[in-house]
């Protein structure tokens, strides 16, 4: 059986999460959107729009 986890690893593990959640995730997020649409826009600027 194992012992319960210690308060302070407990509270870094709160930490980390709320940071993975709220500040990491959301900006990976914005820059993956945000360089796509730049790789588009750059691709679009040398071969043309779809349809031409």
């Amino acid at each position: 059986m194992q012992a319960q986890p210690a308060p302070v690893s407990r509270r870094r593990e709160l930490q980390v999460f709320l940071f993975l959640t709220v500040v990491l995730f959301p900006v990976l997020a914005v820059l993956l959107v945000s360089g796509f649409g730049f790789v588009v826009w750059i691709w679009q600027m040398i071969f043309g729009p779809p349809g031409s």
